[in-house]
């Protein structure tokens, strides 16, 4: 029902409180009547859940998910710039509204093929 993330912790930080939390699904944003929820959160939502399954997902410092401790991934509509995440290495924009993909620019519901 709920998935979370943690920026990298050790030891019984690992216990301490969650960084972000995130219904299972967006369809729970629609089953609450949460329809005026971020359309940021509902695109992390969608993130989240394609690849938790089978990546281990964590926050790190300057974007929303870093998967496999290597890829680092910012989500956001079409017009998200790269400027927050420029000096990092192996990133990738993911972008709502945009079909085709070009340089490290993926669209969002490419994602949807994984699950």
């Amino acid at each position: 029902m709920v998935s979370t993330l943690t920026q990298e912790a050790k030891g019984n930080m690992i216990l301490h409180k969650p960084d972000k939390i995130y219904p299972g699904n967006t369809n729970l944003f629609y089953s609450l009547n949460m329809t005026g929820e971020e359309a940021g959160t509902i695109r992390e939502t969608f993130f989240n859940s394609q690849l938790n399954v089978a990546h281990q997902l964590r926050l790190p410092q300057n974007a929303d998910f870093l998967v496999d401790d290597k890829f680092t991934f910012e989500i956001g509509g079409k017009n998200k710039k790269s400027k927050q995440i420029k000096d990092t290495p192996h990133v990738f924009l993911v972008l709502d509204d945009i079909e085709n993909g070009i340089f490290n620019r993926i669209p969002l519901w490419l994602f949807g093929f994984l699950y």
